[in-house]
C-alpha cells in the first residue's frame, strides 16, 4: 500500500468506553510481545541511545506497553548496562503498567498523569519512542511531534510494526477472530471484564478488527516518513527512515532522529 487513509479509530474517540479501549490494547501488547515484533527494531533503538549517549527513553503513546517488556529486556542485554523506560500515554492504562513495573523490577516505569505526544510538557526529559501509535496523528501533528523533539535537541524514534500491505489486511480479517478468542484467557494481569467483553457481548474483538484495519491504513510509508523528516526546521540533525524484518510478524517501519554535534566555529 503506497497510500493513507485517515479513517476514525475507535480507541481515539474520547467517547469510547475505557474498559473496550484498554481490553484492546491488552489484546495488542500481549500479541507484540509473543510474536516478538519489534525485535528487528531494537538495534536502531540502541543507535538512537547511543547516539543520545542515553540510558533512558520515555516511550509516548504506550497503549497496555505493548512489546516494551520484550524491547526492554534486549536493550538491556546488548548494551550491556541497565535501560530504564518511562511509558506515558494520553489514556493512561495503569493496570497494564504497574504489571510490568513489576515484572521488570522497576526498569520500566510509568506516568500516571495524561500526557500528550502532540505537546509534552517541559517535565519529559531526554530521548522519546513512539511505537504502533504514530498513525494515529494526522500529517500536521506527526510534522508538530518531530519538530518538537528536535527544537528540544533530543532522540525521537517513530516505530510502527508492520509493513503495510494487502496480505497483513487479509491476515487480520480471516485469522484474528479467532486468534483473540483463542488467546484471551492467557492475557494478563488477567480481569472478568475482559472476557465479558470478548466472549458474551464482543465488543473487543469487533473493534480490534476495525482499529487494526484503520491502523494498516493509516500508516505511514518510509517515504512519507522521510518526506515529513525532510520538512522539519532543526539545524545539525539527523533523519534516517526505512523498513527492516523478512519474516512474517517482524516487519517494522521506523524513522529515527537525533541531534549531531554542532560544528565548531572557525578560528
Amino acid at each position: 500500500m503506497n497510500f493513507r487513509l485517515h479513517l476514525f479509530e475507535l480507541e481515539d474517540q474520547a467517547w469510547f468506553p475505557h474498559i473496550i479501549r484498554q481490553g484492546m490494547l491488552d489484546f495488542l501488547r500481549f500479541m507484540i510481545s509473543k510474536l516478538g515484533a519489534y525485535e528487528t527494531a531494537v538495534p536502531l533503538l540502541q543507535e538512537l541511545l547511543t547516539k543520545t549517549k542515553q540510558q533512558h527513553f520515555t516511550d509516548l503513546c504506550s497503549g497496555a506497553g505493548g512489546g516494551i517488556e520484550v524491547i526492554s529486556q534486549a536493550l538491556n542485554k546488548q548494551m550491556g548496562v541497565p535501560v530504564q523506560v518511562t511509558l506515558s500515554d494520553l489514556y493512561p492504562n495503569e493496570a497494564a503498567y504497574l504489571y510490568l513495573k513489576e515484572r521488570s523490577g522497576g526498569l520500566i516505569d510509568f506516568i500516571s498523569e495524561p500526557v500528550d505526544a502532540t505537546a509534552v510538557p517541559a517535565s519529559v526529559q531526554g530521548t522519546r519512542t513512539i511505537f504502533s501509535s504514530f498513525h494515529h496523528f494526522r500529517p500536521e501533528q506527526a510534522q508538530a511531534i518531530l519538530q518538537d523533539a528536535a527544537d528540544k535537541r533530543v532522540g525521537i524514534g517513530v516505530f510502527e510494526g508492520a509493513s503495510k500491505s494487502w496480505l497483513e489486511l487479509i491476515i487480520l480479517w480471516l485469522v484474528f477472530p479467532f486468534l483473540i478468542l483463542l488467546v484471551t484467557p492467557f492475557i494478563r494481569p488477567f480481569k472478568l471484564s475482559r472476557l465479558f467483553f470478548t466472549y458474551l457481548v464482543p465488543l473487543i474483538p469487533i473493534g480490534i478488527i476495525w482499529d487494526g484495519t484503520v491502523s494498516l491504513l493509516r500508516i505511514y510509508t518510509p517515504a512519507m516518513l522521510q518526506q515529513m523528516a525532510n520538512k522539519v526546521h532543526a539545524p545539525n540533525y539527523t533523519w534516517r527512515a526505512g523498513k527492516v524484518g523478512d519474516k512474517p510478524g517482524k516487519h517494522v517501519i521506523y524513522l529515527i532522529g537525533y541531534p549531531t554535534t554542532e560544528p565548531q566555529p572557525l578560528s
